[in-house]
């Protein structure tokens, strides 16, 4: 199999299991909309990226900064969200980025490799400098910070190469690691939410009974004892979004975290009356039969 032709598999596969393993993280189909302007900078990125020169310290010097520019732009028009998912959008836009680059006729899957380890140092870091830092010069400092290691990252394969790895196995490497620290993820929150969700309850908000079905992994997947397996699902995005916001207020300035309140007390109501509703309905079920 030639080079091209297995860059391209690798990023079919790529963007098949980083949809799967965001899906066990929200259990929400978003990330296709959220993806489109990623995808869309990605290309141009790479577009770019095809005329730097291709000495590997220059290259990975020209892919770290182009796709750190890319997930500033990617964070200026989309919506906010956490590190792991500016992540994973990173991610998404270095392989768009890797799609011209797949014709180049060198280096394919060092440039994929490239690219996507890119990326996804540029959106964490990006997306963390949003969420975590509130005054705008250290938000430019954070993003500095971020390019450095984007081009550090780029350079990564390379080291990795010169050190005896096959390039075909630091490319799918790459490929695998991605999705799989997005799922690590999800079990790394899972203690954070489930004391969110554990306040939740304790101010009457959600069942006690509902915490430990809403917070781990793969318990709420299922339907968790809800009369209807969908409308658990939603609760549970729901109630992940009432942890994530709580989080996200702590430490921001006065008028956002007053924004956030408003958010999750919305959030509240929503999970409140989904929760009213298919109690009723396993009621009526019980009496039914």
């Amino acid at each position: 199999m030639s080079d091209p032709v297995l860059a391209l598999i690798l990023i079919v596969a790529f963007f098949a299991a980083i949809v799967a393993a965001h899906y066990f993280k929200t259990l929400d189909g978003a990330l296709f909309h959220d993806a489109r302007t990623p995808l869309i900078a990605g290309v141009v990125a790479g577009v770019l990226i095809r005329f730097a020169d291709r000495t590997p310290h220059l290259h990975a010097l020209v892919v770290g900064v182009v796709l750190t520019l890319a997930a500033l732009y990617v964070r200026l028009t989309g919506r906010e969200s956490e590190p792991i998912d500016g992540m994973t959008l990173g991610a998404m836009t270095g392989v768009a980025a890797a799609i011209p680059l797949a014709f180049s006729g060198e280096g394919e899957l060092r440039q994929f490799a490239e690219c996507i380890l890119a990326g996804a140092v540029a959106g964490y870091g990006i997306t963390f400098g949003l969420t975590h830092v509130a005054d705008k010069l250290r938000q430019l400092i954070v993003d500095a910070i971020t390019a450095a290691a984007a081009v550090g990252a780029a350079y990564a394969p390379t080291v990795a190469m010169r050190s005896g790895a096959a390039e075909r196995h630091v490319a799918i490497t790459a490929a695998a690691l991605l999705p799989l620290i997005v799922i690590g993820t999800v079990f790394k929150q899972w203690p954070a939410i489930r004391a969110e969700l554990r306040h939740e309850a304790s101010l009457g908000v959600i069942d006690e009974e509902d915490v430990r079905p809403t917070a781990h992994p793969f318990r709420r997947l299922g339907r968790a004892g809800w009369h209807d397996a969908s409308a658990h699902r939603e609760f549970v995005r729901i109630a992940n979004k009432i942890a994530l916001r709580k989080r996200q207020q702590r430490g921001r300035a006065e008028e956002i975290a007053r924004l956030y309140q408003v958010e999750v007390i919305k959030l509240r109501m929503q999970a409140q009356g989904m929760a009213q509703v298919d109690r009723a309905m396993r009621n009526a079920a019980l009496r039914g039969s």
